[in-house]
C-alpha cells in the first residue's frame, strides 16, 4: 500500500516527481536491466537518479578495495548533488565482501550519504525471511559461484545448491550476454537450481532479468524468491524510511 497523501501533505523534497524520496543507483557500466526493473517497481512520488562506475572485479586485496572505495567516493559524490536520500552500489558479485555491511557502512562514513549495496540488502532479505538453507541460481561461471557460495556461508546460509549458467567464463566481455537471457531461460535455470528443503530460491545478478518471474516461481515452488534487484530495491525503500508493500514483486516486498 502506498499513502500518497501523507507525502502531498507533508513532501520529503519540493520536487514535481520526488516529493516522497529520491533513490541513488551505481551500476556497472554494461548493466542494462537494473534500472528497468526498478523502474517497474517504483512507487509514486519516488524517483530513481542513476550513474555508471567500471566494474571492480577485486574485492579481496586491500588494493582492490582501495581501488573499489575511491570509485564508489566519486561516484556517490556525483549522485548526491541530486539529493538523493540514499544510494545504492548496485553489484552483486562486486559487493560481496565479509562483512556484508562493512562496505556500505564504510562508504556512509566516508561520504556522509546513507549507502545500500546490494550484497548486503540480499543477507537483510534472507534474514526477515528466515531463509537459512538456500538454492541459488546464477549466470556467472565457476569462479564467481565459488565466490558467492563462500560469502553466503560466511554469513550463516547453507547453500544446498547452486548452478551458473557460467557467463563470463571467457572474460568480462562476455557480461551483456547476462542481459540478453530470455525470461523462460531464466525461469528453466532458477526451477533446475531448486532443490527441496530450501527455506528460499536466490537469484543473483542485478543485470538477470528475474522481476517478471518472482512470484510466479514463488507459486511453483513454495519458498520465498529473492532477487538481486527486489532486494536492493527494498533495503532502498525501507532505508529511507518508506513502508510501502506489492503483492506483485513476491513475499520480501509483500510482507516486509
Amino acid at each position: 500500500m502506498i499513502n500518497l497523501y501523507e507525502s502531498v501533505m507533508n513532501p520529503r523534497h519540493q520536487s514535481t516527481y520526488s516529493q516522497r524520496a529520491k533513490l541513488g543507483l551505481i551500476v556497472p557500466p554494461t548493466n542494462t536491466v537494473n534500472e528497468a526493473e526498478w523502474a517497474r517497481m517504483v512507487p509514486g512520488g519516488v524517483t530513481v537518479h542513476s550513474h555508471r562506475m567500471k566494474l571492480h572485479a577485486d574485492t579481496d586485496s586491500a588494493a582492490g578495495r582501495a581501488a573499489l572505495m575511491n570509485d564508489l567516493d566519486e561516484a556517490v559524490s556525483m549522485l548526491a548533488q541530486s539529493g538523493a536520500d540514499a544510494i545504492a552500489y548496485a553489484c552483486t558479485a562486486g559487493s560481496m565482501v565479509t562483512p556484508a555491511q562493512s562496505l556500505p557502512d564504510a562508504l556512509s562514513e566516508r561520504t556522509g550519504q546513507s549507502c545500500v549495496t546490494t550484497s548486503a540488502a540480499i543477507v537483510a532479505a534472507l534474514n526477515a525471511l528466515g531463509a537459512r538453507k538456500l538454492s541459488v541460481a546464477t549466470p556467472y561461471a565457476d569462479k564467481l559461484n565459488a565466490h558467492e557460495t563462500g560469502f553466503l556461508e560466511n554469513h550463516g546460509f547453507e547453500v544446498l545448491k547452486l548452478v551458473g549458467l557460467g557467463i563470463g567464463a571467457g572474460g568480462p566481455s562476455e557480461y551483456p550476454l547476462i542481459a540478453r537471457t530470455p525470461l523462460e531461460q531464466v525461469k528453466a535455470h532458477a526451477k533446475a537450481s531448486f532443490v527441496a528443503g530450501s527455506d528460499a530460491l536466490l537469484i543473483t545478478c542485478t543485470d538477470f532479468p528475474t522481476l517478471p518471474l518472482v512470484t510466479e516461481l514463488e507459486r511453483e515452488l513454495g519458498v520465498p524468491v529473492v532477487t538481486s534487484n527486489q532486494a536492493t530495491f527494498w533495503a532502498m525503500l525501507r532505508t529511507v524510511g518508506l513502508t510501502d508493500t506489492f503483492d506483485a514483486f513476491g513475499r520480501l516486498l509483500a510482507d516486509h
